[in-house]
């Protein structure tokens, strides 16, 4: 009888043991994993719609702004670019 409360003794503090394992695991996982990209989420999320006007008017005048440029891009980006373009037309053939 001694051998078995002293084994059922064992059995939950071995219980006890792992299972603040796993909580802790869990919140460090959590925390240092995804607590980052959730809060990302719902700052996208909680845009109203005034928020979306504002970067909307926003895009729209920088277009503006650059198209009233001589030239939009640097030599350098315009190179990039067409490399790129001339590379997914590629792979799309």
């Amino acid at each position: 009888m001694i051998k078995l409360e002293s084994n059922l003794k064992i059995f939950f503090i071995k219980l006890v043991a792992i299972t603040f394992a796993i909580i802790v695991i869990i919140n460090v996982f959590y925390n240092v994993f995804l607590a980052d990209k959730l809060e990302i989420l719902n700052k996208l999320s909680a845009l109203d719609n005034n928020t979306a006007d504002m970067v909307k008017d926003k895009i729209r005048s920088e277009i503006k702004s650059g198209l009233e440029k001589d030239r939009i891009l640097s030599n350098e980006d315009a190179i990039l670019i067409k490399k790129f373009i001339k590379k997914i037309t590629s792979e799309l053939k």
